[in-house]
């Protein structure tokens, strides 16, 4: 195995108003222009006006990760300070208002409003995309059929979206609830191989049903623009430590689908059909689900699901050098993910006569608060030095 797996990562962001707590419609020009100047070439802009994004440089080992991340993101920080504006990671903004936002003035993003109407202004959203490269010779769709079970597991641990429209959702991920509303995201369909999944791709823009292949943007797929496999089902995680985590494990899921000898083999319609249940599972309950594992009778919880994946990833997460990552999650399992401590902070608020926009309002500052805070896991996930 290439202990040097290359991998990326994709956070985004809400602006938010410092004095109302709410996400910005229209920030100054010159204020994304700073979050461009400290951020690069790997800035880029979103659907609304007042969402940004950072796809970062390939990475071969978590702590160059780290290290750009947390730079990234304080930089990003003190940009949009001097204009009375907050950087705010997770799943959904607690005070967003999707009908006030603007869209971003780019042919791509309003080409997304004009076919896809309300759909499209509600995706008011953030989530965590990470990229792992897949060797030329190996056929991508059979490796994404091999983690595809594992995916609701990951989601769960992300969840940080239990508020939407200015009110508690009743999901752990409402994110990916408002994703079903698009056409090709969640659980993607039933291919064997990549041959299959170009014909199905092939057939949607014969029949202009898309455009291009990137228009499949189900929660895990073959990147178009790259040689590698994309999670897209995962939340935006406040805690840099939480980002950390999620992608260590998808890079060490794909490391071992890489290395068996014929990957999703065992991948079937019942197989897709437990994934569907289980998503559903995650994105209501969250890290508190109970989850289907096949060819067991009894249900697993998160931490029984996390035991087992140990078992299988053990060898192959110590030949990565990612023996860590396991007790990372377990820590979101013990601590809580984004979500629990979203609602109990809700909660403590209202059971202390706070009105509802001012609990809101709480939750928003700790989510600023977590998203400039260090990765309490950084010793550990330094202990693993990247190869040169």
């Amino acid at each position: 195995m290439n202990r040097q797996l290359r991998f990326g990562i994709e956070e985004e962001y809400f602006i938010t108003d410092l004095a109302t707590r709410r996400m910005t419609e229209l920030p100054p020009e010159a204020a994304i222009e700073a979050c461009k100047a400290v951020v690069g070439p790997c800035f880029a802009y979103e659907m609304f006006q007042g969402q940004i994004e950072v796809a970062s440089p390939i990475f071969t080992c978590m702590a160059q990760a780290e290290d750009y991340l947390f730079a990234a993101r304080q930089s990003i920080r003190r940009a949009l300070e001097p204009y009375g504006l907050g950087l705010l990671c997770a799943g959904s903004h607690p005070l967003a208002d999707w009908r006030a936002q603007q869209a971003t003035e780019q042919h791509h993003f309003l080409q997304l409003f004009a076919d896809y109407q309300r759909v499209a202004r509600r995706s008011l959203l953030s989530g965590l995309h990470v990229h792992v490269e897949i060797a030329s010779h190996l056929d991508r769709i059979q490796v994404m059929n091999e983690v595809l079970p594992w995916t609701p597991l990951l989601l769960a641990l992300s969840s940080s979206s239990p508020f939407w429209d200015g009110a508690d959702s009743g999901f752990m991920s409402y994110r990916q609830t408002a994703c079903d509303e698009w056409p090709r995201m969640g659980i993607p369909e039933f291919f064997e191989d990549e041959p299959a999944y170009d014909a199905y791709v092939a057939l949607l823009i014969r029949t202009g049903s898309i455009t291009q292949a990137s228009e499949c943007w189900w929660g895990l797929r073959p990147a178009s623009r790259y040689p590698t496999l994309e999670l897209r089902m995962t939340d935006a995680c406040p805690c840099l430590e939480d980002t950390l985590c999620i992608a260590s494990l998808f890079r060490l899921l794909v490391a071992y689908a890489t290395d068996q000898p014929r990957p999703g083999l065992a991948y079937s319609q019942t197989s897709r059909w437990i994934l569907k249940e289980n998503r559903w599972r995650a994105k209501r309950h969250g890290v508190h689900a109970s989850f289907i594992v096949e060819g067991y009778e009894r249900p697993f919880s998160a931490e029984q699901w996390l035991f087992l994946a140990q078992q299988i990833l053990a060898d192959t997460a110590r030949t990565l050098g990612v023996e860590n990552v396991f007790a990372q999650a377990r820590r979101i399992l013990r601590n809580g993910t984004s979500a629990d401590r979203q609602r109990s902070l809700f909660e403590r608020a209202l059971r202390s006569q706070e009105d509802t926009h001012a609990a809101l309002a709480g939750v928003v500052d700790q989510l600023l608060v977590e998203t400039s805070r260090k990765p309490c896991t950084s010793e550990d996930v330094k202990q693993t030095a990247c190869e040169s």
